[in-house]
């Protein structure tokens, strides 16, 4: 499939320009340090010993030290939310690159795995050569107590070597645990090991305490390479004033070496204290309990919830993240709003799949299996709700429905619920948004799960044709399990049924149908479903499958 360049330019050029600029840094910042450890004189006695062990593990630990404070900065989720929602801050190319902050973490995670092999392979040869090149000349520069002493030995009995052991296992621990197996399968394995950061940070701060690599202080007072009549022959020493400039290559005392101050701290403490504040903010946010209103069973196992908060504002297409201490205390989770609290209505709601040990345990406190039948007086029952935290809500690129022209919704499943707070706000009469035309495609394995929404789109519907606007909403839905195509669609949902469509969605013909009818505008195409259907979207974003409209992608992500 070609690429077309201004619509590949639309869709990944500013990712992939920050892409650049980071690799950059990191490349630059490697070779600076390189080469301040092999050429620099006040090193010249240390590379000596140590040779390019040296230059290579300090150029590592400059990286490490640039991602280990990047990389906390792409999960302040409220500092990210209020960015995206500063509208005259950040523009639009801006808000979508927010859009990548996942990704950019994973990206700095994986960096600091890679380098950290880096660091300690290096740092190996180090200890090796700390021990083989035992210096009689200057004891000072040594870490080794004696010539040829036990490598293993220097590692356990100093405070870098021992820090870094167990740097190396947590950073093990919260990598292997990363995995989306592990993810899936059991959350509170990820969510244990990742917290370890906070020991990971303390550490990492404490790491360069032990002064295990010195540089030089007296350069002027003895040139590196200079003679020390003291420990030179009379003969050897003579004919080495022959050759150069009586003075310049004397020493006029011996070499000082100096341990470096921990530096480690300058780069990490303001992301890490920026996080702190945010999780901080956050904590107290969350801290009261949001008030159960109404609970609903859906078909295909989805849970309907209707919750209050006091002064709780959302915008449609954020997100929220859950927390029930009945059944995990530590476990959180992220919901999209499927509604938004309005001027008349204050309450918010989600809609979630029972899929899972979490969702499962949750359902069975939402709504218990009914007890044994027995007789009883004529008493009103009042349903006790578990208590349950809210935290957020936190942007999603669902957000920027409203800001394109024309718009372009894709959902598979339960992915339609960061679209039906859109649908919901259009129903409710929001203004001062941009959006003047919608696509809502929606591909579902069984037929039943329309009636999630079903109510909500005919409503949609039928306002617009109302307000005569007929063409502003355009629903197209998919079904794959046609088992029983009449039993959903009685009277009431009969415009739903006119626009239902047996099968899946030619995606190809649908973005070029869509791409001749809005002629030189950039549509946003919003996508959360499968990855299948991401994939292809996507691909055919970047295709330029219409020439007469660019196609910016957007994909729905929780971080």
């Amino acid at each position: 499939m070609v690429v077309s360049v201004r619509s590949w330019l639309a869709n990944e050029g500013g990712k992939h320009l920050v892409l650049m600029l980071w690799l950059g840094a990191n490349a630059l910042l490697f070779v600076k340090t390189f080469l301040l450890y092999s050429t620099g004189q006040q090193y010249h006695y240390l590379y000596q010993m140590l040779g390019l062990g040296l230059c290579i593990s300090r150029a590592s630990a400059s990286v490490l030290n640039l991602n280990c404070s990047l990389v906390l900065l792409p999960m302040c989720r409220s500092l990210l939310t209020f960015v995206r929602g500063t509208h005259t801050v950040s523009s639009r190319k801006t808000r979508r690159l927010l859009d990548k902050s996942k990704t950019f973490h994973v990206a700095c995670g994986v960096a600091i795995c890679i380098f950290s092999v880096v660091h300690v392979s290096a740092h190996l040869v180090n200890v090796i050569n700390f021990s083989a090149g035992y210096s009689e000349d200057f004891p000072a520069l040594n870490l080794a107590r004696h010539k040829g002493e036990d490598p293993k030995l220097i590692i356990l009995t100093t405070i870098p070597g021992v820090t870094g052991l167990l740097l190396v296992l947590i950073l093990f621990l919260m990598f292997s645990s990363s995995s989306y197996c592990i993810r899936i399968s059991n959350y509170e394995i990820f969510w244990y090991t990742h917290n370890l950061f906070i020991v990971f940070y303390i550490i990492l701060m404490v790491h360069m305490v032990g002064g295990a690599l010195k540089y030089q202080t007296n350069i002027e007072a003895h040139p590196p390479g200079c003679i020390r009549v003291n420990q030179s022959s009379g003969e050897q020493q003579q004919e080495e004033l022959e050759q150069r400039e009586e003075g310049e290559q004397r020493c006029r005392e011996d070499a000082q070496f100096q341990a470096h101050c921990p530096q480690t701290w300058i780069w990490v403490s303001g992301p890490l204290c920026l996080y702190c504040a945010e999780r901080l903010f956050r904590y107290i946010r969350s801290s009261e309990p949001v008030t159960i209103v109404t609970v609903n069973r859906h078909p295909c196992d989805v849970v309907e919830l209707r919750m209050l908060k006091k002064n709780f504002r959302a915008r449609p297409g954020q997100y929220v993240v859950l927390n029930c201490p009945g059944v995990s205390s530590f476990e959180n989770h992220p919901f999209t709003l499927t509604v938004c609290p309005t001027e008349s209505k204050e309450t918010f709601g989600i809609h979630l799949r029972v899929v899972g040990d979490w969702t499962e345990r949750f359902t069975q406190l939402l709504l218990p299996e009914p007890k044994i039948n027995f007789e009883v007086l004529p008493v009103v029952q009042q349903r006790r709700y578990p208590k349950i935290y809210v935290d957020g809500p936190f942007g999603s690129p669902s957000e920027e429905v409203f800001n394109y022209d024309v718009s372009v919704c894709v959902a598979g499943g339960i992915g339609v619920t960061p679209f039906a707070c859109v649908l919901h706000a259009l129903l409710d009469g929001w203004k001062g948004f941009r959006l003047q035309r919608l696509y809502f495609v929606w591909i579902c394995r069984e037929l039943q799960s329309f009636c999630w929404f079903a109510e909500l789109m005919v409503a949609l519907h039928r306002k617009l044709w109302q307000e005569n606007r007929p063409d502003y909403f355009n629903l197209k839905l998919y079904v794959s399990r046609p088992d029983s195509l009449q039993s959903m669609f009685d009277e009431k949902y009969q415009p739903l049924a006119s626009r239902l469509v047996v099968g899946r969605p030619k995606w190809k013909l649908l973005l070029k149908e869509i791409g001749r009818t809005n002629q030189h505008k950039k549509v946003g195409v919003f996508c959360c479903g499968p990855k299948g259907i991401s994939r292809t979207l996507h691909r055919l974003c970047n295709s330029g499958v219409s020439t007469g409209a660019t196609f910016e992608f957007n994909k729905e992500s929780f971080s």
